[in-house]
């Protein structure tokens, strides 16, 4: 069936008069009349009658009617979903997150953009920064929110702002609250993140940089919570982040390490050989501005 003979039919049965269609459709009268029959003649059916100075619908033409205004309705619906996702107010956005940007950063920027792009569905994924990279390169996120890391080939890296990373030991440890030397730190026994966890690798950096000896390694976890939870439980010190919430209910304490100051940064990776989607240049570009507002 030709569309655009139906949308005139359309116009003309929704106006009642081929003139009104025709200004409506900035075509010439002639031409609608034109479409009315060759569509008549295509289907083999009267579809309208003459009625006094428009025109009125036979039986084929109010089914035609009815079921064509469904069509043109499901037709405007493509429309502006489709220019909802080319602007980003409608889609699938999945982050790859380590665990810093995952339990204290994402929650208020997916709220802040929820409120903005209430019409995408995201999914969160919390991995160390290795497996962040991974799911990047195989397009299996779209975007990756890292604390630490480092850069990587094909990898575009926007640095946001810098996590001071602290010492942490048991409430009741010697060192608690105190201040003290790195060698003398160095002394004790770690718990220690998992490969592939950026805080493990600028740990073992550290290490080497100061030229002190490499952790005694008592037992390892994944996960950043895990960890500071097993320090607390006295299982051994850590070099972490996010542990403020835990010395301020007295689960852990801080070492002040002389000398020594830590940080690490905050950044939103994505792979170069992978466009981003107009969901993903949203959520960069709102989080760039939330970023930008809390700054001043």
């Amino acid at each position: 069936m030709n569309l655009h003979a139906l949308k005139v039919f359309h116009a003309v049965a929704r106006t009642g008069h081929v003139t009104q269609a025709a200004e409506e459709l900035r075509i010439s009268q002639p031409a609608v009349t034109q479409h009315l029959r060759n569509l008549e003649k295509e289907i083999g059916l009267k579809l309208v009658r003459p009625e006094g100075r428009g025109i009125a619908l036979t039986y084929a033409g109010r089914e035609l009617y009815a079921l064509s205004g469904k069509l043109f309705a499901a037709e405007r619906e493509i429309e502006n979903r489709m220019r909802d996702i080319a602007a980003g107010r409608r889609g699938e956005l999945t982050l790859a997150v380590t665990n810093l940007p995952g339990t204290v950063l994402l929650p208020r920027w997916i709220a802040y953009f929820k409120t903005r792009h209430e019409d995408v569905a995201i999914n969160v994924i919390t991995v160390n920064t290795r497996e962040a990279f991974a799911l990047l390169s195989e397009h299996r996120a779209d975007v990756a929110v890292i604390a630490g890391g480092w850069e990587q080939p094909r990898m575009k890296w926007e640095h946001l702002f810098d996590d001071e990373l602290w010492f942490i030991v048991p409430a009741g440890h010697p060192l608690a609250n105190r201040e003290a030397s790195l060698k003398e730190m160095m002394e004790e026994t770690f718990v220690i993140r998992e490969e592939g966890s950026s805080t493990r690798e600028r740990f073992l950096s550290m290490c080497r940089t100061y030229n002190v000896r490499q952790p005694k390694i008592g037992m390892q976890f994944n996960g950043l919570h895990e960890t500071i939870r097993a320090v607390g439980a006295g299982y051994g010190a850590n070099l972490i982040s996010a542990a403020r919430e835990y010395i301020e209910r007295g689960e852990v304490a801080r070492v002040y390490v002389r000398d020594v100051e830590l940080k690490r940064p905050i950044a939103i990776c994505t792979a170069e050989d992978h466009p981003l989607t107009p969901v993903a240049e949203s959520f960069i570009r709102l989080i760039r501005k939330k970023l930008r507002a809390e700054a001043v």
